[in-house]
């Protein structure tokens, strides 16, 4: 009976070791949050905001005050060069006209007087039957009727195109996606010319004005490939294409940007001026490559040198987190350290990257697929942020 006893008792012993040690083991192995390498494509991308507007875009306005007598377009009409689009009342320019065109031959009529008076004393004169002062004075006052015709005429030529610019025309061939005024509505041309319709040239090829920051501006270049997306279609992506980085700065509270032009295809009209675009402008693009999470190159453990962990934190501008957005998802550095876990234990291993996207690392020499890369410890050695009770700060640690 005591030999049974004890050999139940040897077994429970066993059984309770065993559950412990394999107790112990997954404890130490859940000890840290780990990312395995994979192999797979990445793109690395400078983001932005702007705003989509038409290639051609014509502000018509009036050269003359008056009232608008009619209209013969609205909102989204198609227009020609050429084609009437409004009428400003013409009755008191056509009056002008008619009281230019009297005074111009009125100043005919001096003209033709003083040509047969300066004809005349010319003839006397001649037989000196009249002074030479008398043959002077005609001839300056046919001057002066000459002169005085040309300015009749100038005023009669500004009074008819006055009247002519109460017909306001198209000047391109286009849409109208906006119109200022109604008719009966009063214009003033006076300090400026006042905007009656706003006419895009062609919808279909429109252009996006993206504000890229100055810490990206050096990676964007002509001819990148451009992925967008806008709020009326969250699940589209637009694709569009870099034709011009301007070099006048921008600058917001002290936030200097540089204009972009993102050229688009705008076919089936679904984009339409004003919209916000969300721009990705492709920087570079590899297709299987090793790549690692952004949260390894950032891991250091609790007993990492103070020197060394700030070394390795990711640079400014780096694809890591705490990032402003709207930036390029790159980083500046390719020698890094990241722990492998080998066993129960991380390892350091140096490694060469390469692109980023932001939360992916492309990684070009020292890791191999399918290791696993510490991000975070959950559970380790009491340390003065450990959990402890009563500590306010407790629970798993994230590095």
């Amino acid at each position: 009976m005591n030999r049974r006893n004890v050999i139940i008792a040897a077994a429970i012993t066993l059984v309770l070791a065993l559950f412990v040690l394999v107790r112990c083991g997954k404890s130490s192995a859940s000890a840290f949050q780990t990312a395995t390498v994979t192999r797979g494509p990445i793109t690395q991308a400078v983001t932005a905001t702007g705003t989509l507007n038409p290639v051609v875009n014509v502000q018509v306005g009036s050269q003359v005050s008056g009232n608008i007598q009619k209209l013969f377009a609205d909102f989204n009409s198609p227009v020609k060069a050429g084609q009437t689009v409004a009428q400003i009342d013409p009755a008191l320019f056509q009056a002008t006209v008619t009281q230019a065109e009297g005074d111009l031959a009125s100043s005919q009529a001096g003209l033709e007087l003083a040509r047969i008076n300066a004809t005349r004393t010319q003839s006397l004169v001649a037989k000196q039957n009249s002074p030479q002062s008398e043959l002077d004075q005609a001839l300056a006052n046919l001057h002066q009727a000459e002169a005085n015709v040309k300015i009749k005429q100038g005023a009669l030529d500004k009074a008819k195109a006055d009247l002519d610019h109460c017909t306001i025309v198209s000047p391109i061939d286009g849409t109208i996606i906006s119109r200022s005024v109604d008719v009966g509505q009063t214009v003033a041309a006076s300090l400026q010319a006042p905007v009656i319709f706003t006419i895009a040239n062609d919808l279909t090829k429109m252009q996006i004005d993206s504000n890229v920051a100055e810490a990206d501006v050096g990676v964007v270049v002509v001819n990148q490939q451009v992925d967008f997306t806008v709020d009326a279609f969250p699940n589209q992506t637009f694709h569009g294409q870099v034709i011009q980085v301007r070099n006048a700065p921008i600058t917001v509270q002290n936030v200097v940007t540089y204009d972009t032009v993102i050229g688009v295809s705008n076919p089936e009209l679904k984009l339409k001026p004003g919209m916000t675009a969300n721009v990705s402008i492709v920087i570079s693009h590899k297709d299987d490559v090793l790549k690692i999470s952004n949260a390894g190159l950032r891991y250091r453990p609790p007993d990492a040198a103070a020197p060394q962990s700030q070394a390795s934190a990711p640079a400014p501008g780096s694809g890591g987190a705490g990032r402003p957005a709207g930036g390029a998802a790159r980083d500046r550095r390719t020698g890094r350290t990241v722990y492998v876990l080998q066993g129960n234990r991380p390892q350091p291993a140096q490694i060469k990257t390469g692109i980023s996207d932001g939360v992916m690392t492309e990684v070009t020499d020292g890791l191999k697929e399918g290791e696993r890369v510490v991000t975070a410890q959950l559970s380790g050695p009491t340390t003065a942020n450990a959990t402890q009770p009563g500590n306010p700060f407790s629970g798993p640690r994230r590095f």
